[in-house]
């Protein structure tokens, strides 16, 4: 089986993200998608949500998709790094193939990150294309890591999570597009990202 991992703050989770991991798992790439949001630790978002919260959220878009999971390995009260995830997840799943889903935004200085070059080296990485990236100087520059880089055919659209806050905020704005409904229902309730 081959199983893609999927990271993000998820914060909130939005359609984009489930199109994402539905079409990876149509189009053959994968048979499975792991949702692992990241830890309130995380030291490069100072906004994030409380844990619990991002989690019902991915629940609620997720409920009728039997294909796709929700992992909270990264979920504790110390940094997580991708190489531990992705580790954690190959020794969990021991047959099967683990693959690491991520934007041409990550994958362009993958390699700085903590054991990023293990990271390149023993894992397939499954590449979903931002029109504002240059793929080839990308692939160029990582040459050497060129066998494990599959770059999709997936096309995102343009939005984003901080985007669907600010538009959270302005209440003339509609957001029923980006949001899975029961997800926008629940934001609604708690009066998430309004207060």
């Amino acid at each position: 089986m081959k199983i893609g991992i999927f990271g993000g703050s998820f914060n909130p989770p939005h359609n984009m993200h489930k199109n994402i991991a539905k079409e990876l798992i149509e189009k053959g790439y994968l048979d499975k998608v792991i949702f692992v949001p990241t830890g309130m630790k995380y030291e490069y978002k100072n906004n994030l949500l409380n844990d619990k919260i991002r989690v019902k959220m991915l629940s609620l878009m997720i409920k009728d998709e039997k294909n796709m999971k929700i992992s909270k390995y990264e979920l504790k009260n110390k940094t997580v790094y991708t190489y531990e995830t992705l580790n954690y997840f190959k020794k969990k799943y021991k047959n099967d193939e683990i693959y690491f889903i991520c934007g041409t935004d990550n994958l362009t200085y993958m390699d700085t990150w903590a054991k990023g070059i293990d990271i390149l080296e023993n894992y397939k990485i499954l590449v979903i294309k931002r029109d504002t990236d240059d793929i080839n100087e990308i692939i160029k520059r990582l040459k050497k890591y060129q066998k494990n880089i599959i770059i999709t055919d997936i096309i995102p659209n343009n939005i984003s999570s901080t985007k669907i806050r600010n538009m959270i905020k302005d209440e003339n704005k509609n957001i029923n597009n980006y949001l899975d409904l029961s997800v926008l229902n629940y934001i609604k309730r708690k009066k998430i990202y309004t207060l």
